[in-house]
């Protein structure tokens, strides 16, 4: 079953605080993508873009534009669990 996000919260230093409806709460470090993935450099490179991610529809994808998006399983399975 693909993990829905409950609650999106964008931190400093370019974490994203997820939660899950399962209740997994976890951090997400979106830096190593920002490095990796040339269309995330746009975070990094755009004031204030990062501040602005949204989740979709269906809870299964966060996304800033159309051309930079994660989806949800990346971030549970990667993220940092907070207790």
């Amino acid at each position: 079953m693909i993990p829905r996000i409950k609650e999106l919260k964008p931190l400093d230093d370019y974490l994203l605080q997820v939660i899950f409806d399962d209740g997994k709460e976890v951090l997400y470090d979106v830096k190593e993508d920002i490095g990796n993935i040339a269309q995330f450099a746009d975070l990094k490179n755009i004031y204030g873009l990062f501040q602005q991610v949204q989740v979709d529809e269906s809870r299964t994808c966060v996304f800033w534009t159309d051309e930079i998006d994660l989806p949800s399983d990346t971030i549970y399975e990667y993220g940092i669990e907070r207790i």
